[in-house]
């Protein structure tokens, strides 16, 4: 079958620039490349395959301006032999750089070496006042560092590491599968690219080393008890140059003496006498901003709540805070004088039924009940 021409390949003009060149061939890379198509059946995925090679071979000549010069001038008899050597996918992922790694995974061509650091977790305590409000912590913790002796290289002061006579520096080994050649992690150099003969004795060859460690963290007002808070990067370093681990900043609140949370509510009880809570009085509450002042109107149920608006947590998600809720409760006298008993006494014949219309309704409930 007659080669078809590299400009009729990649979908360009014979005047297409370098970045046309570039971005014709990502486009047409993505769309043949196989492993963009899992699902594919053995004939489709050959078909691809085949038109992933050829869309490789023209932009290996039209990428380079002497190649792409000799073959508008001859053609494809500008290639040796008339044939375009196979290249293997690993070295046209060197080849073409960052182009791969755009299109197929988000990095750079080559596997990133060295392992990720393992995440670290912090138990913060917090006062109920500071989850509400927030605060700048500085944690101080041990984690594994880059050692300061070998500069995390692994080896040991006035040596250093060589390439790796295995992998030659790539960190990666390299086999053939059909088409397609599979790369793994040298496991003469744990993927680092070197060795060395001598190790840090402070590190023992690792290159880092577990030391402590002090990060400034910044707690969002409105936290609540097993909130976690993700520092990216705090974490232990990574093996062999890999990336960091991440911190995780779990939070435990200690309980108020007189608030409790609902939600991002805040609950204070506040008890009254029997006298108060029929007659009426003015009471300072304490709330999160301070000391407010509460009128009890007459005849106050026990139970009752009085609301202060947006004096609650702020919501994590929007910052509106909450509201402040005084819950009052009526206190019954447990130790009475004669006097005091003799007078409610009194009091309880003078009342009548007008004065306790909740029991007055029970009483009369029960009685229809049993008819």
């Amino acid at each position: 079958m007659s080669k078809r021409d590299y400009y009729e390949v990649l979908g360009l003009d014979r005047g297409a620039d370098a970045d046309a060149v570039k971005s014709a061939f990502r486009r047409k890379a993505a769309q043949f490349h196989p492993d963009r198509h899992p699902g594919a059946g053995d004939k489709e995925r050959k078909e691809m395959e085949e038109r992933f090679k050829e869309c490789a071979e023209a932009y290996e000549v039209l990428s380079d301006p002497d190649k792409r010069a000799r073959y508008d001038r001859f053609g494809h008899a500008s290639s040796e032999g008339g044939r375009w050597q196979q290249t293997e996918f690993s070295d046209l992922a060197q080849m073409f750089g960052d182009l791969f790694g755009d299109m197929f995974g988000g990095g750079s061509a080559r596997s990133e070496r060295g392992g990720r650091g393992s995440d670290l977790r912090y138990d913060l305590a917090l006062s109920f006042e500071e989850s509400a409000f927030g605060k700048e912590a500085l944690l101080e913790y041990q984690a594994l560092q880059e050692c300061q002796d070998c500069g995390g290289s692994g080896a040991k002061p006035g040596t250093k590491p060589k390439t790796c006579p295995q992998c030659r520096g790539r960190g990666q080994v390299h086999y053939s599968q059909g088409f397609f050649t599979v790369a793994s992690t040298c496991n003469r150099c744990g993927g680092r690219g070197w060795v060395v003969d001598q190790a840090c004795p402070a590190c023992r060859g690792e290159g880092r080393r577990r030391s402590p460690k002090k990060v400034k963290v910044k707690i969002p007002g409105g936290v609540d008890s097993g909130n976690q808070i993700r520092v990216r990067g705090e974490g232990d370093a990574g093996a062999q140059g890999g990336r960091p681990g991440d911190l995780y900043v779990v939070v435990e609140v200690r309980p108020h003496e007189l608030f409790r949370r609902q939600d991002n509510d805040v609950l204070c009880e506040i008890p009254l006498t029997m006298v108060q809570a029929a007659l009426g009085t003015e009471l300072e509450v304490p709330t999160l901003d301070g000391k407010v002042s509460l009128r009890i109107p007459p005849g106050t149920q026990s139970g009752k709540v009085f609301p202060f608006r947006h004096k609650g947590f702020p919501s994590l998600e929007h910052g509106q805070r909450g509201d402040h809720l005084a819950k009052v409760n009526v206190e019954t006298p447990v130790k009475l004088s004669a006097r005091q008993r003799e007078l409610l006494e009194e009091f309880a014949r003078l009342s009548g039924e007008e004065v306790h219309p909740q029991a007055k309704r029970f009483l009369e409930k029960v009685k229809s009940l049993f008819q």
